[in-house]
């Protein structure tokens, strides 16, 4: 039986709708009988369809940071002026995952591994059984997002016009690898995660609190602490706010990760740590990128600890007619949160740009 979980509803999220794609065959062998993603739109597609763009979702987010902090009249994702499709990753918590599928021999701890190429291969499904789209004006994500940014643009060079992946690489490092593990290993070591077969993700409250500590220390850079910037961000929950520090990692990591399901996360640090286009080319990483045909954005977030620009410049030098657009950002790779003003202006300036940009 699913789990009930109020805080993947769309009260808290946006609402989004579920589609179901049918049976669908996972890379590492598993099958989903019916996969259900859940999907928000925004504006109108045209006639032509050629005004798409495709945002992936990141780990552990949802629809909701993108229509919040990210769309708007007269922003780079104006939806007035494009079809703005949101896919939530599968196993995010959303889309079919490990507590909410009635299929008792995929749910919780029997959920299988899915793949970042598995994610693209069901966007690429929906958008052409659901709306006949062929061919994606931009591609745009960020973290694990852009990991499926640059597997679209390997995987179907002939539907992406443009791509921007944001502060997430094409290749996963060891580094990251390394990272997810230690976020995983604070989960699967509560005895409440029961392997993977808990009642309630509040049974693994002490894993959770763990993972979100992990968070606080590698998601956000020591200016934002040292500098008291986060005195600045507004309480995410009214009445929990903070004067101190320790109160800011209590009522923000702390409270955001803690309504989450664990075996969500799993599933989607199974995926972060092996996402890697060279699979599509033997692996050769520079083969996989030479097959890139859209034009593409490259913006790392220049104090970002997971996807530093020292790991996503190279990538940018691999990809044909590729560029780099460095973003800035105090709170590192949870800039994507959107916190400061002068980010989100470099974001829209650089897609501005991009979706201007003759293909």
């Amino acid at each position: 039986m699913p789990l009930d979980n109020p805080f993947y509803s769309a009260e808290q999220q946006g609402p989004y709708e579920l589609v179901s794609i049918g049976r669908f065959e996972l890379e590492e062998g598993g099958v989903i009988a019916d996969l259900q993603l859940a999907v928000a739109t925004y504006g109108e597609l045209n006639e032509a369809k050629d005004n798409v763009i495709l945002i992936p979702t990141w780990f552990s987010g949802s629809h909701a940071t993108w229509w919040q902090v990210y769309l708007g009249e007269g922003r780079a994702l104006d939806p007035t002026r494009y079809f703005i499709v949101i896919v939530n990753q599968i196993g995010n918590g959303l889309s079919t995952s490990p507590h909410t599928t009635d299929d008792p021999g995929i749910a919780m701890s029997r959920f299988p591994h899915v793949r970042i190429g598995d994610d693209v291969r069901a966007q690429e499904i929906l958008l052409r059984q659901q709306w006949g789209i062929e061919q994606l004006a931009l591609v745009v994500g960020g973290s694990m997002g852009a990991q499926q940014t640059w597997e679209w643009a390997v995987r179907f060079p002939e539907k992406v016009l443009r791509a921007a992946p944001i502060a997430g690489t094409a290749q996963a490092t060891p580094h990251d690898f390394l990272f997810v593990r230690t976020l995983m290993d604070a989960l699967t070591s509560d005895p409440g995660w029961a392997g993977g077969d808990y009642a309630a993700n509040t049974d693994v409250a002490d894993g959770l609190r763990r993972h979100a500590d992990i968070w606080a220390i590698m998601g956000l850079t020591t200016d934002f602490w040292k500098s008291g910037y986060w005195k600045t961000i507004p309480p995410v929950v009214e009445g929990l706010g903070w004067e101190t520090f320790e109160e800011f990692q209590q009522n923000f990591t702390r409270l955001l990760f803690g309504l989450m399901d664990p075996n969500a996360l799993l599933t989607m640090g199974w995926k972060w740590q092996r996402g890697d286009v060279a699979r599509l080319a033997d692996g050769d990483l520079e083969a996989a990128l030479s097959r890139v045909t859209a034009k593409v954005f490259v913006m790392p977030i220049k104090q970002d600890m997971f996807f530093p620009p020292q790991d996503c410049e190279p990538e940018a030098a691999l990809t044909p007619g590729a560029e780099v657009r460095m973003l800035h950002s105090i709170a590192g790779h949870f800039g994507l949160f959107g916190f400061e003003q002068s980010y989100l202006d470099e974001v829209d300036s650089a897609l501005k740009e991009l979706l201007a940009t003759a293909v």
